[in-house]
């Protein structure tokens, strides 16, 4: 769910949903970004039969200034809610991410072991890269009177021709509430019992490598898995090794999901 607002959504930017089989997978999008990014991806899981959630998170998918109205508690609020309602309605749920959606999927099978069967994470964003947004965040108010955003780094896709469905400026009064997810998500790394698929790009200009090392330093009671990306950038979802992404997170589903076989359609 969306705070109100008078602005239109970005053409590509509406939420996906699908109701297929007994398996569910939610899908999350990342900071500034929205379902156009994922949309692909969740029409490959829908098609392999599962039922599919992508999302569009509070503040998202219109303009830049709507998301300064918004935090990182209202992005989990959303998908936690959109997880539940999932939950209800099938046997077994699977949580991907890209970005920041990815700490937001971290933290759904760290506050919710018992309903989430499996995460994949793509290029997913769990520190400070900015040490900037430490500092600001008790003043990002005030401070978001004087510069309510910065320049962003737009669509980080090497494939030619190819964008990304979000924003090209950086709200800072919610920027400066990440620093608040990311410190819980490492602060739960150990709580994490759903094995774990991850891809990072080796070239990556919004993440960098920090992100993973974290998680494979922390998430010591869970089986994680890393696979590196060679052809892509950021936004590996929509860039050359999308199907890498696709093939291997179905993969992943039908090896660790518990209801069998006749899962699929």
């Amino acid at each position: 769910m969306r705070p109100p607002t008078d602005h239109p959504l970005i053409l590509g930017a509406e939420p996906f949903s699908h109701r297929g089989s007994g398996v569910g997978v939610l899908l999350c999008h990342g900071f500034t970004g929205s379902p156009y990014s994922m949309r692909p991806w969740g029409e490959y899981l829908a098609a392999a039969g599962f039922s599919v959630e992508v999302p569009l998170l509070p503040g998202h998918g219109t303009v830049w200034r709507d998301m300064n109205l918004t935090g990182s508690d209202d992005w989990l609020a959303a998908v936690e809610r959109v997880l539940l309602d999932l939950s209800s309605r099938c046997e077994e749920v699977f949580v991907m991410g890209l970005s920041m959606g990815g700490a937001l999927t971290l933290r759904l099978a760290q506050e919710h072991p018992d309903l989430v069967s499996g995460a994949v994470l793509v290029n997913p964003s769990l520190v400070v890269e900015d040490m900037r947004l430490p500092l600001i965040a008790p003043f990002r108010h005030a401070i978001s009177r004087i510069m309510p955003s910065t320049p962003g780094l737009g669509a980080d896709i090497s494939k030619d021709d190819t964008g990304e469905g979000g924003y090209d400026r950086v709200p800072t009064a919610a920027a400066a509430t990440l620093p608040k997810l990311w410190r819980e998500v490492q602060e739960g790394m150990s709580g994490l019992r759903a094995p774990i698929l991850a891809y990072r790009s080796t070239q990556d200009h919004v993440v960098g490598p920090r992100s993973l090392r974290i998680l494979a330093r922390r998430a010591v009671n869970t089986r994680l898995t890393i696979h590196l990306l060679h052809d892509s950038y950021h936004v590996a979802t929509l860039d050359h090794d999308a199907a890498t992404i696709f093939d291997g997170s179905l993969a992943f589903v039908r090896e660790h999901r518990r209801s069998g076989e006749g899962a699929d359609r």
